[in-house]
């Protein structure tokens, strides 16, 4: 066995579960991800029933399509995301829609890549997911942070007696720079000469002082100060 390999067989597989209302094509992923040695522990063929197993099987990863029976992805995203925010969503879709890509990253979606991905684009997709780096098929990531920055220039609703801004550490405001400026968890981590878990560790930290819930709030948040700019 090469290092590569025990390196992997040590740690523990990324639990996904993949949703999609085609038989014969969620199949085939989740084949594609067991054979690569992920741990698929179920699969759905409409929202329904991905809400019911993901919340009975608390996947690291849900490969989530957008058109689905009895409840549509976006809203699958968002309960499951809502109910724990730890789980990571990618988005499969065959869609490239602009509005369908922004609804689902709103939605609480990490990633968002097209069906004509090939297999191995799927599996890093799905091994990136699962550490909270955001992936979108090319040309749909500056599709994500040109919205971020429309959102970031409309004012915002003032509200009387707004508490005072809670305040972040040198190391929480650096890393949450270099999210606005687009960059991945490993890209802050290797800029900063940290570690991937670090960097984890400074988003959900600063998630929790601002009280915003995923990183579109937070990349939001960064860019109304300014600090994409800096």
């Amino acid at each position: 066995m090469s290092d590569e390999q025990q390196a992997g067989s040590a740690a523990a597989p990324i639990r996904v579960m993949v949703v999609d209302d085609h038989p014969m094509w969620r199949d085939a992923v989740a084949r594609d991800l067991a054979e690569a040695g992920l741990d698929v522990v179920a699969t759905a063929g409409d929202g329904e029933q991905a809400v019911r197993r993901a919340k009975a099987v608390a996947p690291d990863v849900l490969v989530l399509d957008l058109n689905l029976p009895a409840k549509p992805g976006v809203q699958v995203c968002k309960e499951l995301v809502g109910a724990d925010p730890k789980l990571r969503v990618l988005v499969l879709s065959a869609s490239g829609e602009h509005a369908d890509v922004l609804e689902a990253v709103k939605s609480g979606a990490t990633g968002y890549l097209l069906k004509s991905a090939s297999t191995a684009e799927l599996l890093d997709a799905v091994r990136r997911t699962a550490v909270g780096d955001p992936v979108f098929t090319p040309g749909l990531a500056g599709l994500v942070l040109g919205e971020y920055r429309r959102l970031a220039s409309e004012p915002a609703p003032t509200e009387p007696d707004e508490p005072k801004a809670p305040q972040l550490t040198d190391r929480e405001t650096e890393v949450l720079r270099l999210v606005a400026k687009g960059l991945s968890y490993k890209q802050i981590a290797e800029r900063l000469v940290i570690s991937h878990r670090t960097v984890q560790n400074h988003v959900q930290n600063t998630l929790g002082k601002l009280q915003l819930h995923n990183r579109v709030e937070l990349v939001r948040y960064a860019i109304e100060r300014g600090l994409d700019e800096e």
